[in-house]
This record gives structure tokens, C-alpha cells and sequence, in this order.
């Protein structure tokens, strides 16, 4: 399918930043930008799931190198999930409806730690993009759910969620093309649900400034889903997800979420991409539990954290294939990296992460999957499937 220019891909997004709110022409220029992180409202079609105001985040850096990074929170697809976001205080959440108040960018370590000699994307410029819509930034529709006992939603039967992710990307981009004209490099990353938009959504940004070099890190999105759920509504297709035509093809329900790094990464083989993952995630598994009783069977193991590893792994070897793809599989239990101090400390792989995600911006990772210091790295042990029992 042939891919579309650039001004087709401005004129989308101008079209869904525009609105009687705040228009796309209201947002600072790049020269009107403050120092340190600046809250930018978009205005007109972008929302959060609970109809509350969307906005993201900036910060210049002091080069041309631009960073985009796409925030995680969970995921809702059905009146399950949906009816309890994250933030109650009810033993069960899945997503977070809303940006939370009082952000600041500034406070998370990881690949925020600007201040740290050992942050390969120190003197970056930022674009932090929030995730408040329940799916994984590639939605774009409107749904009514059921409450499904939510005791905080009162006699409140049903409500709507506004699985506006993709449109707020898309608002987002527009200001980002017409404020950053020329990046010299681009590193498009996101964790947990952001490691799917930042995955999915690439294909824009790539289309956007096609002279860039392109570099993609999902940390702990490794799209490990039953079959059910990536062709069900309930389930995937509840988000009306947008992924490009000219990569994915336009049956979306022919893609699981499993091989979405892998098409992306095939399509555009002068970009980089990777993926970061413990051995044991257990907030993957759990939302992976989720589907395999909703939406099953999913894989051949009745036990879910086994049946995750299994596939998890399968889906890594097959990814690994494509020269331009690495991934680094850490011991473990815990979900996401770039937004921690472990950025700087995880080494169970035999190489410290920051020394690893340094080294694929530095392009060393040798020729077509082969040789050189960017290299696919694992716990000792990791690359083996747990038996199932």
C-alpha cells in the first residue's frame, strides 16, 4: 500500500488538533518555549477517557536530537476493565483515566535523570506524551461500557470511555512537526502501554521526517495476547485501532499483537528498534491472565505466567530475525526500565542497560543482525522456556 506524504500526514493531524477549545495556532513556537518541562493543552478533538483535558509534556534539549516518548498506565477493553481505573483503591485496576495532576516529567529517573553523565539522551529535546484513554495510544472511538460493580460509580449503569489515543498522537505530532523542523536523530520510545504506541504509532513519525535516523525502544509491551482478544470487540478492536495501512495492511485483525515489532521493524530496515522485558513481567502476566480466562484459551499451558514466558520468548526469537532488531531480557519479575533507576544498574544481561541503549543510538550494532556491541543480551538461563506444570 503505498504510504503517504508528508502533507497528508500534517493535514491529519491539524485536522484533529483543531477545535473551538484551543486551536492548533494557540500552542507555543519553539522559541516560546520555558525553560525546563512546559504543559501544552491541544484542544479540539483530544481528550482523556474520562473527558477530561489532554495535555503533554516539553523540554528542549540543547542539540537537534528529539526524543518522543509515549507514557504506559494499563488498558480497558470491556465493562470488566473499565469500570475500575487505576487510582480507587480497589483491589482491581487496569488503566488510568485521566492525566494525573501535579505530573512532573522532572521527578522520574531513568532516561529523565538529565543531570546524569551516564544518560545517553541527556541533551535531548523531550516530548513526553501522557497516556489517559485505555488503549495503548492507538485508539480512536467513543464506547459505553457497563459498570461491572464499581461501588465509586454509585447507580451510574453505564458510562462512556473515550478511546481517543491515537487522535491525541496525532494532535500531539502535529505540533511537534511544525515546532521541531529538522531532528538530526529520533528516539520514539514508550513502557508498558506506551511500548505499544510507541511501536504502533512509529510509522507516522517516520513518514514525518523520512531524513531523521529513527531509533524504537519498547520497554515491557512485548504484545503477548490470546487470539480472542486481538480480533475481539470486546477486546482489541474496542479501541478501533489505527495502525498503518501501508505497514500493517488494512485488516487489522490479521496482526497479533505479538508481531507488531516485528512488521514495523521489517518495514523500515534503516531504523533501529528493540524491546526490554524481564523474564518473568508480572504485570504482563497479569493482564495477560485476564485474557487467557476472558478471551482463552491463548497458548497450550493452562498456567499463565509459564504460558506468557513461552510465548514471550517465541515471539522475541522470531522478532530477532530482522537485522535492524535487539532486545535486552533481564532477570526478574519486575515491569518497565526507562522511567527507573535501573536504567543505570540492571546488568543480569552482562552488560549495564544504559551502556546497552547508548550503543544502539551510537548505531554499533554491526552489520545485518550480525557482529558489533549492540547485540540481543540475556540473563544467563533467560533464553530458555519454563517447562509447563
Amino acid at each position: 500500500m503505498k504510504r503517504p506524504g508528508l502533507l497528508f500526514i500534517l493535514g491529519v493531524c491539524v485536522l484533529a488538533a483543531a477545535g473551538p477549545a484551543l486551536a492548533q495556532g494557540e500552542l507555543p513556537s519553539r522559541a516560546e518555549l520555558g525553560e525546563g518541562w512546559n504543559w501544552l493543552q491541544p484542544g479540539g478533538e483530544t481528550t482523556c477517557s474520562d473527558g477530561s483535558p489532554y495535555q503533554f509534556a516539553v523540554r528542549e534539549g540543547s542539540g537537534e536530537d528529539l526524543l518522543i516518548y509515549f507514557e504506559g498506565g494499563g488498558a480497558c477493553w470491556d465493562s470488566l476493565t473499565c469500570s475500575f481505573p487505576i487510582g480507587t483503591g480497589l483491589p482491581a485496576q487496569f488503566f488510568v483515566p485521566q492525566v494525573p495532576p501535579g505530573i512532573n516529567p522532572a521527578a522520574f529517573a531513568g532516561i529523565f535523570e538529565l543531570a546524569n553523565r551516564d544518560n545517553p539522551v541527556k541533551d535531548w529535546s523531550f516530548v513526553y506524551i501522557p497516556y489517559c484513554t485505555g488503549d495503548v495510544h492507538l485508539g480512536s472511538v467513543q464506547r459505553q461500557y457497563f459498570n461491572a460493580g464499581n461501588p465509586l460509580l454509585g447507580q451510574l449503569t453505564s458510562f462512556p470511555i473515550r478511546h481517543r489515543g491515537f487522535d491525541n498522537f496525532m494532535a500531539v505530532l502535529a505540533w511537534v512537526t511544525g515546532t521541531f523542523r529538522a531532528p538530526q536523530s529520533i528516539l520514539v520510545a514508550g513502557s508498558s502501554a506506551g511500548a505499544y504506541g510507541a511501536m504502533g504509532n512509529f510509522p507516522w513519525i517516520a513518514e514525518a521526517y523520512p531524513n531523521a535516523h529513527h531509533y524504537v525502544v519498547g520497554d515491557a509491551g512485548q504484545g503477548v495476547n490470546t487470539p480472542a482478544f486481538d480480533t475481539g470487540q470486546p477486546g482489541r478492536n474496542s479501541w478501533n485501532p489505527q495502525l498503518a495501512p501501508w505497514v500493517f495492511g488494512g485488516d487489522v485483525n490479521a496482526i497479533d499483537g505479538i508481531d507488531i515489532a516485528r512488521i514495523v521493524a521489517a518495514a523500515y530496515p534503516r531504523a533501529k528498534f528493540s524491546q526490554f522485558t524481564t523474564y518473568l513481567d508480572t504485570t504482563q502476566i497479569g493482564f495477560y491472565s485476564v485474557m487467557k480466562q476472558a478471551y482463552g484459551p491463548g497458548g497450550s499451558c493452562s498456567n499463565a505466567a509459564i504460558d506468557w514466558n513461552q510465548q514471550m520468548l517465541a515471539g522475541l526469537d522470531q522478532t530477532q530475525d530482522e537485522g535492524n532488531f535487539r532486545s535486552y531480557l533481564a532477570a526478574g519479575t519486575y515491569h518497565t526500565i526507562l522511567r527507573s533507576p535501573q536504567v543505570y544498574t540492571e546488568a543480569s544481561a552482562g552488560i549495564r542497560f544504559s551502556t546497552w541503549l547508548d550503543r544502539m543510538l551510537k548505531n554499533m550494532g554491526g552489520t545485518n543482525g550480525q557482529g558489533g556491541q549492540w547485540f540481543n543480551a540475556a540473563c544467563p538461563g533467560c533464553t530458555m522456556p519454563l517447562p509447563c506444570q
